[in-house]
């Protein structure tokens, strides 16, 4: 069995007329391009995280999960590279968007501001400062696109694409799923600075949660004990070995095949102890 997909972290395979399967590998990108290493068991920690998100976020929207069993799967899945790492999927009709909530000024969203520039239609009141809460969390979407960069639009224009009452119906899941769990995070020691999120619509029409949620690789958390305002926090995903590349360019070149041992295992220590801290 071959799948239908290959990302740079998942791979979905086509099982049925109403089902996929999506196996969370150990692979890990940066500045848009698959390392040619493995972080050991990072894709486990990416599923259990997410299965542990969408569970918990049920009452809030639906979402494609339908089961993380593998014996419910065909037998090509039933082998233990699979285990803990495999879902079982509803279908859906995706819809081009991702939907990141922001807390924080950060990232993005900080070099816009920086350059007196409005991100996403939101403009900021001046005096802000790196990483910086903000008075309220905003909702930025991105279009889509299968090859570079996503492209970040407003949610007007998302309106515009799929209607008033389904843009809103979007703002208010995903501005809910962030408080909701952002307060949990706190609860653990972790600051939860922002959030994306994918949806899709079932035969049916209706909206429903996809991809995944709440992880090191689609959300960044921060330290909440060492979290200063004006500085770049402590974060529990693969920002360190981002640092590592940037600041080890040849020529203006990233050395992806030169990524030292000590790197990858600290990137790991990183995704464990945010699994640890949320889910124990």
């Amino acid at each position: 069995m071959k799948p239908i997909y290959s990302g740079k972290v998942r791979e979905i395979y086509d099982i049925s007329d109403q089902h996929l399967v999506i196996v969370t590998t150990d692979r890990i990108s940066a500045f848009d391009s698959i390392l040619p290493v493995l972080i050991k068991d990072k894709g486990i920690i990416l599923n259990r995280l997410s299965n542990f998100w969408f569970e918990k976020t049920r009452t809030i929207v639906p979402n494609h999960i339908v089961s993380d069993n593998v014996a419910d799967m065909p037998s090509f899945f039933q082998h233990d590279f699979f285990r803990e790492r495999t879902v079982m999927v509803e279908k859906l009709n995706m819809l081009p968007f991702e939907f990141v909530v922001r807390g924080y000024l950060f990232g993005s969203m900080w070099k816009a501001y920086r350059d007196g520039e409005p991100f996403c239609g939101t403009v900021f009141p001046p005096n802000y400062k790196l990483a910086q809460k903000l008075g309220q969390p905003v909702l930025t979407p991105a279009l889509k696109h299968d090859a570079g960069h996503d492209e970040y639009v407003s949610m007007e224009e998302i309106a515009s694409e799929i209607g008033a009452e389904a843009a809103g119906q979007i703002t208010q899941i995903c501005l809910k799923l962030y408080e909701v769990c952002s307060e949990y995070a706190r609860s653990k020691g972790l600051i939860l600075a922002d959030a994306k999120f994918e949806f899709g619509r079932n035969n049916q029409g209706e909206l429903i949660l996809a991809d995944e949620i709440f992880t090191p690789d689609s959300s960044r958390y921060w330290d909440a004990g060492s979290y200063q305002v004006s500085s770049s926090p402590s974060s529990f995903d693969k920002q360190f070995l981002r640092d590592w590349l940037m600041n080890h360019q040849i020529n203006g070149k990233f050395q992806f095949d030169k990524v030292p041992e000590e790197v990858l295992s600290q990137t790991q220590r990183l995704y464990y102890e945010c699994l640890n801290r949320l889910v124990g």
